[in-house]
């Protein structure tokens, strides 16, 4: 149990029916009338959904105790992501829906967090940028500029994203994994 007074970001409640929030953004009012209060932007682990939701200030909060630990991307064992941990060695099995939108970026030996909730992986997390080579995409043509448009291409990984002209299959370029947008080149 945790005050509303010391909420933080990153921290994880567990309320309504135990569904687990993480806290995005929170901001302690004082009006000049009236109690004050604690205004805050949760998002759900699980689902992603973000809501608002205001506490009185004080109230006591119930937290949840999440382990994240960075751990190894292994190889795919049918429909499951098998990661190691890097301390311990041990594998760890992890469906496709608590990997989620990582799926899209995860090549054999990346790091990834991997947050757990008594045994229970919630979420796979990756870096806000990861470096790939680019699979296929159609090649440029001459007179392509930086500033032009895009083209789609498609990442060692299956996932197709959009690039500038000028880029070519083989090239290894930063990704967001966040957005899925192109960052740049990566100079080799």
């Amino acid at each position: 149990m945790a005050s509303t007074n010391d909420l933080k970001n990153g921290m994880v409640l567990k309320l309504e029916g135990g569904q687990l929030w993480s806290v995005v953004e929170f901001q302690h009012v004082k009006p000049g009338k009236g109690p004050a209060f604690v205004r805050t932007k949760l998002k759900n682990v699980l689902s992603g959904k973000v809501v608002d939701k205001t506490f009185n200030a004080g109230v006591k909060v119930e937290t949840a105790t999440v382990d994240k630990r960075d751990m190894q991307f292994s190889y795919m064992d049918g429909e499951y992501f098998v990661f190691m941990d890097m301390e311990t060695y041990d594998q760890l099995h992890i469906d496709r829906k608590a990997v989620g939108d990582a799926a899209n970026f995860l090549v054999e030996g990346f790091t990834a967090t991997v947050a757990q909730h008594e045994g229970e992986v919630l979420f796979v997390e990756l870096p806000a940028a990861v470096e790939l080579t680019i699979a296929e995409t159609e090649p440029g043509l001459q007179g392509d500029r930086s500033t032009g448009g895009t083209k789609p291409a498609t990442l060692e990984t299956g996932h197709q994203i959009q690039v500038p002209l000028f880029i070519t299959t083989g090239e290894k370029i930063k990704v967001d994994t966040r957005t899925s947008d192109y960052l740049g080149r990566v100079n080799s």
